[in-house]
């Protein structure tokens, strides 16, 4: 839109008028040749803050080991932190801040607490995770947003791809909907507190509320920290009917709802890696992962 400035001979000022804008731009100037030099000074006089890194798929108890460190704690202080920490967190986590401790970059600022970074990322989450789109995503899936965030978890432990995510979380959706336990190896690995490439029966037998092996429905709490794709793809995951997968080699992960597909799958799979098959499970996946990848039976 435009405007129209009336003609230069209608604009007067009175002689107060001339005066003021004389001293403005007086001001003005000495304030334009002061800003640069109050820059240069704190450029002399401040280092740039230390960073924090917290990677998508990391658990709680990998992000309170990193700010131990960073903030040169000992062991074990983050984690006593977070009991007292005041978190904002949903009433199912009941404390636990497991999947809500966002990943992203986070600056360390002189004064830094484990209370203040914990904190950051919980309200990062909050911001990213907003209250319309889990409940939106709650709606349609019939479960609630703590829920989703657990799903999401999962599929961030579990795909490779930004195109695997959505797969995966169709499969966790499909096998909730048939009351069919999730066979998870991530949650497993939860379980027992590792990052192995490999499940054997034995493991698929422990009783433990996260061994998805036996026990029905989802996990209790997250199992790591999802980011924002693993949370798209848990909320909106495309259509299909998908009950299995494995990934057969890095790149070539195969989704399938025929069992006896999925067997020929994971004959592939072993057939790649049988030097190592013996006393596993066939869910296994490239090497490199967080967790292995794969729904069984």
């Amino acid at each position: 839109m435009q405007t129209r400035n009336p003609p230069r001979s209608r604009i007067r000022l009175t002689r107060r008028g001339r005066f003021v804008l004389v001293v403005a731009g007086v001001v003005v100037a000495g304030a334009a040749m002061a800003v640069p030099l109050l820059t240069l000074n704190s450029d002399l006089d401040e280092t740039p803050p230390a960073t924090l890194v917290v990677p998508e798929g990391w658990r709680a108890s990998q992000v309170y080991d990193a700010i131990d460190k960073a903030l040169k704690l000992p062991p074990g202080s983050t984690r006593q932190s977070a009991r007292r920490a005041g978190l904002k967190l949903p009433a199912d986590a009941r404390g636990n801040p497991e999947g809500y401790l966002f990943p992203a970059t986070y600056p360390v600022q002189r004064g830094a607490t484990p209370e203040s970074l914990l904190r950051s990322m919980v309200e990062a989450a909050s911001n990213r995770f907003g209250a319309a789109p889990r409940a939106a995503g709650a709606q349609r899936s019939a479960v609630d947003g703590y829920q989703v965030v657990t799903i999401a978890s999962i599929v961030q432990a579990e795909a490779a791809t930004k195109e695997d995510m959505g797969k995966v979380a169709r499969v966790v959706f499909n096998r909730l909907d048939r009351g069919m336990p999730l066979q998870m190896d991530s949650t497993l690995n939860y379980a027992l507190n590792r990052t192995s490439l490999h499940t054997s029966q034995g493991d698929t037998r422990i009783e433990n509320p996260y061994n998805s092996y036996q026990r029905m429905g989802l996990p209790p709490t997250p199992i790591d920290s999802p980011g924002e794709v693993a949370m798209r793809a848990a909320l909106n995951p495309p259509p299909g009917d998908w009950l299995y997968f494995v990934t057969v080699k890095p790149g070539d992960t195969r989704f399938t709802s025929d069992y006896a597909t999925h067997m020929r799958n994971v004959a592939d799979f072993n057939a790649l890696h049988e030097g190592a098959a013996q006393g596993r499970t066939p869910s296994q996946s490239p090497a490199g992962s967080v967790s292995p990848r794969g729904s069984l039976r």
